[in-house]
């Protein structure tokens, strides 16, 4: 009967994080009605689904990419491509760009999870500069650093008799990316609550032991880096319509350290932490924009602070911190009023 409730319990607390999320995206626009703030939202959902993505494969599988920027482009370019040259529709070329970002993983991991340790990182790396001269110099398909201009933005929704949904209003945008977002998270979660997310930890940790026990390190690792290349895909998708203009220097390598940025200090192997960076890291910065240079300093202090004092991240300290609060109340419950 005892656990029955806790189940129940537990899946009620689901179900109202759930709905408290959905709130706060149905709010959050209505809140934030200077068009600066909501371009700035969107963006945040964007890098949410990328912090996702890249968690997914270094905090769950284990494997340091530094190159994720580079699936955000092919996604990107891909559906970019398809709609403006090919006059694709745009829900057809985001399931292109999907699958082709999500394919480049494939076959770059079948090749680089072979490798450990600061070799793949190199790997990754040289796979993102290699993607990133070729846009630059397939001038006759990407437009080279002139960029592609013009992205129109996705057509709209329209359910007969009941609303037309334009999504280039910027609010329609903003949920639909968010939206977007928030499934990809919850994608992810039950993929790793389930019999995959513990054959990926257990690669991670230990994967002569994990062999041992009938676990193909090599398949879940190329599993893992399909799966977050392609959300990283889609991402791309939403970035290059929502911004209207793509040059490659926008998934230049840089990008990809500051994704790294976000997954480190918000909580490494924690979804909600990936989260939770994606978002710091790019509220912040538009925060501190007031001060002018002197932010940079601020943010740079900030960002080594939690990298020396935080190895678990952001979200670490906030599960030690609710863990010993919830173990204080047990103790507390146990031990009953006190009688004077």
């Amino acid at each position: 009967m005892t656990s029955t409730s806790s189940r129940w319990a537990f899946g009620s607390a689901r179900w109202l994080w759930l709905l408290a999320c959905i709130a706060v995206i149905a709010i959050l626009p209505l809140v934030f009605q200077d068009s600066y703030w909501r371009g700035v939202m969107t963006i945040c959902a964007i890098n949410i689904m990328l912090a996702l993505g890249l968690d997914f494969i270094f905090g769950y599988a284990g494997q340091l990419s530094l190159g994720h920027s580079a699936f955000s482009g092919i996604g990107a370019y891909t559906s970019t491509v398809l709609v403006t040259a090919l006059g694709v529709n745009f829900w057809v070329a985001m399931l292109c760009g999907i699958g082709a970002a999500g394919l480049a993983g494939v076959l770059l991991s079948a090749f680089a999870v072979r490798l450990k340790g600061h070799y793949l990182a190199i790997a990754s790396l040289g796979f993102a500069v290699i993607t990133y001269q070729i846009l630059v110099n397939w001038i006759s398909v990407t437009q080279g650093p002139l960029g592609i201009y013009g992205i129109p933005s996705p057509p709209p929704l329209t359910i007969p008799g009941i609303v037309t949904i334009s999504f280039s209003d910027q609010q329609n945008f903003f949920y639909l990316v968010a939206g977007a977002a928030l499934l990809s998270y919850l994608m992810l979660r039950n993929l790793t609550r389930s019999p995959i997310g513990d054959a990926l930890t257990a690669v991670r940790e230990d994967e002569i032991s994990a062999a041992s026990l009938g676990i193909r390190g090599t398949k879940w690792k190329v599993v893992a880096f399909g799966i977050g290349c392609a959300i990283a895909g889609l991402a791309g998708c939403f970035y290059a319509s929502f911004i209207g203009t793509l040059v490659p220097d926008a998934f230049f390598i840089v990008e990809s350290f500051m994704l790294l940025a976000m997954v480190v200090i918000g909580g490494r192997g924690n979804l909600w932490g990936a989260v939770l960076g994606a978002v710091l890291l790019t509220v912040v910065p538009e925060l501190l924009r007031g001060i002018g240079d002197a932010r940079l300093i601020i943010y740079g202090l900030a960002l080594t602070l939690v990298a020396l004092f935080l190895p678990g991240g952001i979200s670490g300290v906030l599960i030690q911190f609710a863990r010993r609060f919830s173990g204080a109340r047990g103790a507390l419950a146990a031990k009953g009023p006190s009688h004077a």
